[in-house]
């Protein structure tokens, strides 16, 4: 026997007394110290990264996030991420990111700014400060760090791309 009720808030629960109750502390909200992050995860030679959620940490099906950090003046190898789409979002710092087949495009995001990388886009993080430690934080589609180092001979001069479209006119 079930039956199904609609909380105050308008979502329907199915309480079914065939399925053991939930235990919800132990299944529910996880809080990840910022001290606490994992480093043992896939690394690229440039940039250090650590997982806070994934599938060993917390049991993550279908994320993975953690933070990235790439010391002054340095930059990553090539790679990619397989199938997988991330998101960067740039904490403090300013980031060059770099990609194509030979690396032949540029564009930079700063402090509160958000990168997008589709699957399998060769791509190389440049932290464009000689002072700073760019710092984000990074989630990818999946709970597994996918991490394919390239070797990729890139261009001298890559070519900028500018986000243009009916607001943004090209600088």
């Amino acid at each position: 026997m079930s039956h199904s009720h609609t909380d105050s808030h308008g979502h329907s629960h199915d309480h079914s007394h065939d399925a053991p109750p939930v235990d919800w502390k132990l299944n529910g909200v996880r809080v990840i110290k910022g001290d606490q992050l994992d480093t043992n995860t896939a690394q690229t030679p440039g940039m250090n990264r650590a997982a806070a959620i994934n599938l060993a940490r917390v049991g993550a099906q279908k994320i993975w996030a953690g933070t990235v950090n790439i010391h002054a003046n340095a930059k990553t190898g090539a790679h990619h991420h397989g199938a997988l789409e991330s998101v960067i979002y740039v904490v403090k710092g300013k980031a060059r990111m770099r990609w194509g087949e030979k690396l032949e495009f540029v564009a930079e995001a700063e402090a509160g700014d958000f990168i997008f990388v589709p699957p399998y886009v060769p791509h190389q993080e440049i932290n464009a400060s000689t002072d700073e430690t760019l710092e984000c934080v990074l989630v990818r589609s999946d709970n597994e760090a996918v991490v394919v180092n390239l070797e990729i001979e890139p261009v001298e001069k890559p070519e900028a791309v500018y986000w243009v479209d009916p607001i943004h006119k090209h600088p």
